[in-house]
């Protein structure tokens, strides 16, 4: 009986240790980078000579990667309200940072910087703000732009359209939509052709389904002398929008030019694309979940899930013991939406209690 004991003892003692453990792991989880906003391979140039001070090349290089993670996360409008945030704002939301590549070469200095920005931090700090920042996922788009000469009576898909040579030349590093042309293809052409008298109602559903992409953007360019008319049909997540715009004072040869109106058009997209993927923090949702503390692979697989859930504000273990785990989360969305983004991660909720459980 006494043995019997002593074991049963040892067990609980074996049960609280491993849970112990467990929780400390949970905690370095916490602290992964799911929750940053990471920019990297910041390049910052700076002169080498007698009035050169690191500590002005760090503060560039934070404020060229603050740029750059606002760039990603905030409509071009909420950009222009944090344009002139202080370095000592930005210092405040950076966790860490690493330089390398450093270079001395004729009288320059250079170097590379990778920035991790805190993401509570960041998001408390554009709440104060008032501004709504969007999840910065990465998206591949096919894009179709139609270029149309009123005057001429000309159509163009590939040869003769400038917009299709030049689109891809000007990547920015922040931008998340990655733009595939369609291939030259004759039969791409012919569709044109025979359906240039009602360009801008044709589906060109015949062109889209040879690509393996669900995402597209149709653009319906009208040139005559006076100006550009661009008919815009976006499609991304099953969300369809129609964007028309006006450019006056054209000038089709003028390289320059054409940048400007490109990178209109695509500031234009991102923006789209930003507000589909929207984080409103000021919806603050409290959940309390459980699990069953002898369920290690459970355990552990819900860390990781709920540290890559961008919704997920934050997160805690309120209470633990042998028996059981309790966490306290704050969510910035609805709770039928934490339920359906577990489940696409195959994670079951038990909503029977009051308590909801991970089955």
């Amino acid at each position: 009986m006494y043995l019997l004991k002593k074991k049963n003892n040892l067990n609980k003692l074996y049960i609280f240790f491993f849970s112990f453990v467990l929780f400390i792991n949970i905690i370095s989880y916490s602290n992964s980078s799911e929750n940053y906003f990471k920019v990297k391979e910041i390049e910052i140039t700076n002169p080498f000579n007698t009035n050169f001070n690191k500590e002005k090349v760090i503060n560039k290089g934070f404020k060229v990667a603050f740029f750059q993670m606002i760039s990603m996360i905030a409509t071009t409008t909420d950009q222009k309200k944090i344009k002139k945030t202080s370095i000592d704002e930005i210092k405040n939301l950076i966790d860490s940072f690493t330089m390398s590549d450093e270079m001395f070469i004729n009288d320059l200095y250079k170097v590379k910087f990778d920035v991790n920005f805190n993401k509570k931090n960041t998001l408390k700090f554009f709440e104060k703000k008032n501004i709504f920042p969007s999840i910065p996922k990465k998206k591949e788009v096919l894009l179709i732009p139609v270029y149309v000469d009123i005057d001429n009576n000309q159509i163009s898909l590939f040869n003769n359209n400038i917009f299709y040579n030049i689109w891809n030349l000007d990547k920015k590093d922040f931008f998340l939509l990655k733009y595939i042309l369609p291939t030259e293809d004759l039969e791409d052409i012919n569709f044109i052709l025979e359906n240039k008298n009602s360009i801008e109602e044709y589906d060109f559903k015949k062109i889209i389904e040879k690509y393996d992409l669900n995402d597209f953007i149709i653009i319906i360019i009208n040139k005559n002398l006076k100006e550009l008319k661009i008919l815009s049909k976006i499609n991304l997540n099953n969300n369809s929008k129609i964007l028309n715009q006006t450019f006056k004072e054209i000038e089709i040869g003028n390289d320059e030019f054409l940048s400007k109106i490109i990178l209109q058009l695509k500031n234009s997209y991102e923006n789209y694309w930003k507000s589909l993927n929207e984080i409103n923090t000021s919806i603050k949702v409290p959940l309390t979940i459980s699990l069953d503390a002898k369920e290690y692979k459970k355990i552990l697989n819900f860390e990781k899930t709920i540290s890559e859930l961008d919704l997920v504000f934050s997160y805690e273990i309120s209470y633990f013991n042998s028996e059981i785990i309790y966490y306290k989360l704050i969510y910035n969305g609805s709770p039928n939406k934490f339920i359906s983004d577990l489940k696409q991660k195959n994670i079951d909720v038990d909503l029977t209690e009051k308590i909801w459980k991970i089955k």
